[in-house]
């Protein structure tokens, strides 16, 4: 019956019913978004982030390639050093020689001029 006054509530009380479920759902489905933009931006910065170590590491990885050129650089120069002074030394040791010779020689004149005099 359309004009009973139960039947009337009846219906108002499921529509009212229905009102608030499709609230409830609309502020579920809110929240979901709100959950969703949440965890996108969450998502973004772990990209940063990760970009961000990723060119740390790349930079990191170039300064130890220039340090271990830098590294190879200086042996060459001590090698390079050592080599040069070992050359001295030997040519050092072989000026030696000579004096020591020319010595020799001064002596043994030094000697033969005194015998000539006797």
């Amino acid at each position: 019956m359309p004009n009973d006054p139960g039947h009337a509530e009846e219906h108002r009380a499921a529509a009212e019913s229905g009102r608030n479920e499709a609230e409830q759902f609309r502020q579920l489905a809110e929240e979901a978004r709100q959950v969703r933009d949440q965890h996108r931006e969450a998502l973004e910065t772990v990209r940063q982030e990760q970009e961000r170590l990723r060119e740390a590491a790349e930079m990191a990885r170039a300064a130890s390639e220039d340090a271990r050129a830098a590294a190879e650089t200086a042996r060459q120069a001590t090698l390079e050093a050592v080599h040069a002074t070992a050359e001295a030394l030997r040519t050092t040791l072989e000026h030696m020689k000579v004096v020591e010779e020319m010595r020799r020689t001064l002596r043994d004149i030094r000697e033969t001029h005194k015998l000539d005099t006797n």
